[in-house]
Formats: structure tokens, C-alpha cells, sequence
């Protein structure tokens, strides 16, 4: 059971190499579970005991049912689309005397430079066109899906001093090899290709580099999997499962997945944007509830904010903090900080375990040494704009913001146990 499901999981992830792809392999799953789309830009109908969904931007996505009966609150479960790594300029292609082409990228989020080196990459997210019968611009995602650039290191004969450190360069060290001299001008007809129009249709682009290499099972007696985009697809993967699994009898149950939270979220599909509490606002609206009414459902709400966690390392165990040690395939991770970078607190925290001991799952803790700085996630900003009992959660990962992750086979079943139980 627990490496099927990690198969699926490597499946879903093989479908998702952007935001936009995760996007769109989600919504085919919801419209196939009977999911009806509702667009911002046109009048809502939502009745009781339907089930919806609706996208900002193409790159974040609110599922929601409405339980028949009277709703008790929400039941929320947040993670987020987006993965570390490189986004190509305008104008990309660079010349280099002659003889080769190199693409000009720049970084997206904080990511490990190393393991991008020496890997097959290919170009996804998104083109921009015009309709000529409408005219109304439409977003056409994009994969070039094939073994495309790379990013070569340099000899160690050339630095022998690799090995003892390097500072990397994003604009010298980082930029993928395309082609020969006569690649030059062809980078935007594979594109097109890619997205089946010409060239000339092109308008604007949101694209990215992803790593090539597949998902693998691996480890003594298969325990462990390693993929790109663990963080933040597992997630994603595992509350979708959950929802479509669980009874959704007495809440709201919604499914959110918000982009850019690798780039601090700040944007109009991120979680500092008025997308969630658009969507809840206007569903409560549809529904014939009052603002007061709102109020009090938020007050008897729950959010999930799912973003994976830092396992203990193998060979840098003194990295975690000395008794909240998170391991692969040791079950869920709830995540507290003092100064609220992750939003646990002991209320949402008692919630939380009593989920998770409903749905016969193990829990583990993660806290940051107090001499180290941790990283914050999409719970804290999304509650600047609905505030909400939250509680930070997470599946143990090794390598995060890597272009190849790790994670324990095991770990994402119980994800899937916990949304399911949640989305009661």
C-alpha cells in the first residue's frame, strides 16, 4: 500500500513540472470526481451538497464542498504550487563566441545550486496568446518534455578548490547550455511547437527549468522516495486525496493550493492575496449567509497549513534541535515556533492530535535550534487575511529545495489518513 500510493504520488508529480501543470492535473482529477468550475469573472452558483472548484492565475486552486445539512465551520487544508528554481528572462538567448547557446535565467526562490548541476532539464509553464475569434488572451501551459539543457560544472583541473567551498554566481555560474552556435533563434519555435501554435502567437511567457530525472523507490527495503518537487506536490497530493476520501458531512471542506510561496507569497494568487477569502466570502454570499454569519463559521474553523519539514539528516544529526527530531516514515510533523513563523499554537496543536488520533496516525515535532534560523511558510501570511485557528504541518523530508528530494514511502499515506479524518 505505502509504495503504491508513492508511485502515485511520483506519477502525479511526473504530470506537475509547474505550478501550472500542478494546477491542471488537479483540476482533471476534481472535474472527474464531479467537481463543477466556477470562474471569478462570472456569477456563482453554489447550492448545498455541491462540490466546486476555481483557479487564480492558473497557478493556485480552491476546491470546496458544501455540506447538505447546516455548516458547522471550515476545515481547510492549505499547501502551495510552487518549487524552487529557474525562471527564463526575456530575450534568453546568449550567445558565447560563436559556437554555443546559453539561456539567461534568473533564480526563483531559495534553492540548493549544486544538484542543479550535470542533470537533463526541459523548459515548462506557460505561453500567452491572443484569440483571434474572441480576442481575449489565453494561457496555454507548456512542456517541452524532452531532455533539453544542462547546466555543466566546470572541471575541478580549472578550480581545485571546488571541494572546499564555492560561492555560487546566479548570472555566471547558473546559465544552462541550449545548443551549438546554430541553436541561436530556435529557442521560442520549440516552445511553440511545444504548445502547438507558431511562434508569432507568443505574446508573453511564464517558463521554468525542471530536472528530468525520474522518481525512484529506493533504499533497503524500498523506503524511501526521491523526486523533484517534493516540497511542496506531496502536500498538495495528499490533501487532494484526502478530500476527495473524506465525508464532508458538517463543514466546509476546502482544498487550497497558493503559489509564489517560495517567493514570499505576495502576489494576487499568493497567500497574501485576497484569494481565499474572496472565495470563502462569496461562497458564504452564494449561500445566503450574512457577514456575521462568516464570522462565526471562521471562528469555528481549522486551517491546515501543509508545508513539508526538515527530517534529522543522517550525517548532520546535530542540525535539529536536541528533542523534536522529525524522521522519514515517522508520520506527520507539526511545527511550532516562539516568534510565529509557524502559526502552531496549543489550541490549533491539541486540534490537530486529535485528528491525527481519530485517524490512528503518528505525530512528530519540529522546533528549530534556538541558535539557528528556520524558514516561515503560507499559514502565518494567509492569516493576515483569514484569521483562523492554524496549525503548521508537514512531511519529513531530507534535501529540501533540491531539484531531487527525499522522502519516506510511509509518510504520505498518513498524510492522506489525517485530510481524510479532517474533512469529516
Amino acid at each position: 500500500m505505502y509504495r503504491e500510493t508513492a508511485r502515485q504520488l511520483a506519477d502525479f508529480i511526473q504530470k506537475c513540472p509547474s505550478p501550472f501543470h500542478a494546477v491542471k492535473a488537479m483540476t482533471d482529477l476534481l472535474t472527474e470526481n464531479g467537481f463543477a468550475e466556477l470562474k471569478e469573472n462570472e456569477k456563482w452558483n453554489v447550492a448545498p451538497g455541491g462540490s466546486y472548484f476555481v483557479t487564480r492565475n492558473g497557478s493556485s486552486l480552491i476546491a470546496f464542498t458544501v455540506p447538505a445539512r447546516e455548516m458547522k465551520g471550515m476545515r481547510i487544508a492549505a499547501s502551495h504550487s510552487d518549487s524552487p528554481t529557474y525562471k527564463i528572462k526575456e530575450n534568453p538567448e546568449l550567445d558565447v563566441e560563436g559556437h554555443y547557446v546559453k539561456l539567461n535565467v534568473e533564480p526563483y526562490g531559495g534553492m540548493l545550486c549544486a544538484p542543479w548541476f550535470d542533470r537533463p532539464l526541459s523548459v515548462a509553464g506557460r505561453v500567452i496568446i491572443k484569440d483571434a475569434a474572441t480576442g481575449e488572451f489565453r494561457s496555454l501551459p507548456v512542456d517541452v518534455n524532452r531532455d533539453l539543457v544542462l547546466i555543466p560544472n566546470l572541471a575541478i583541473h580549472m578550480n581545485r578548490e571546488i571541494n572546499n567551498g564555492y560561492k555560487y554566481n546566479a548570472q555566471k555560474d547558473m546559465l544552462p547550455l541550449y545548443g551549438c552556435g546554430d541553436a541561436k533563434g530556435s529557442f521560442f519555435k520549440q516552445i511553440a511547437e511545444a504548445a502547438g501554435i507558431s511562434e508569432e502567437e507568443i505574446l508573453g511567457h511564464d517558463l521554468f527549468l525542471y530536472n528530468r530525472q525520474p522518481a525512484s523507490i529506493w533504499g533497503a527495503s524500498g523506503e524511501f522516495l526521491s523526486c523533484s518537487r517534493l516540497d511542496d506536490l506531496q502536500c498538495a497530493f495528499a490533501s487532494l486525496q484526502g478530500l476527495l476520501a473524506g465525508k464532508k458531512e458538517d463543514y466546509m471542506a476546502v482544498h487550497c493550493v497558493l503559489d509564489n510561496e517560495e517567493v514570499g507569497s505576495g502576489t494576487k494568487q499568493g497567500a497574501a492575496s485576497t484569494f481565499l477569502y474572496d472565495t470563502l466570502t462569496r461562497v458564504h454570499e452564494c449561500l445566503g449567509y450574512t457577514r456575521e454569519d462568516y464570522r462565526i463559521h471562521l471562528a469555528d474553523s481549522l486551517m491546515l497549513s501543509a508545508d513539508n519539514a526538515h527530517a534529522v539528516h543522517p550525517n548532520h544529526t546535530d542540525k535539529t534541535d536536541a528533542s523534536n527530531r522529525p524522521y522519514l516514515n515517522g508520520g506527520i510533523v507539526i511545527k511550532f515556533n516562539a516568534n510565529q513563523k509557524y502559526c502552531t499554537d496549543g489550541v490549533s496543536a491539541a486540534m490537530f492530535r486529535d485528528i491525527c488520533r481519530q485517524a490512528d496516525v503518528p505525530l512528530q515535532t519540529f522546533v528549530n535550534r534556538s541558535d539557528m534560523a528556520g524558514g516561515s511558510t503560507l499559514g502565518n501570511i494567509s492569516n493576515t487575511r483569514v484569521a483562523l485557528h492554524t496549525v503548521d504541518i508537514g512531511l519529513p523530508q531530507l534535501a529540501m529545495h533540491s531539484p531531487y528530494e527525499t522522502a519516506g514511502v510511509k509518510d504520505t499515506v498518513y498524510m492522506i489518513r489525517a485530510m481524510q479524518e479532517f474533512f469529516c
